[in-house]
């Protein structure tokens, strides 16, 4: 499912129009963008988690020359499913 059927869905199922599920998806997404980028998490009881983890520094490998690089560390987002969600695909 993309961005455009899922507006659809929800419109449907939600009886509003395509316009006001387009910007409900908008400021949910960005929320949980906004949210994330100060390092916060977003929890959605039975849906599931939005969270920030941090990789560490390591080393890796250029794989045409087989330099040692330094990979620095970062930040990366991360989802964990609810129990609801788990169930529901199971």
């Amino acid at each position: 499912m993309n961005k455009t059927e899922l507006i659809e869905h929800i419109a449907s199922n939600a009886d509003i129009s395509k316009a006001a599920a387009n910007r409900a998806i908008d400021a949910l997404v960005n929320a949980i963008t906004e949210t994330m980028k100060k390092g916060e998490s977003v929890t959605l009881v039975g849906f599931g988690s939005f969270m920030v983890s941090t990789r560490a520094a390591r080393n890796g490998r250029n794989p045409r020359t087989g330099e040692v690089i330094k990979i620095k560390k970062t930040r990366v987002p991360k989802f964990r499913p609810g129990k609801n969600l788990k169930e529901a695909v199971n």
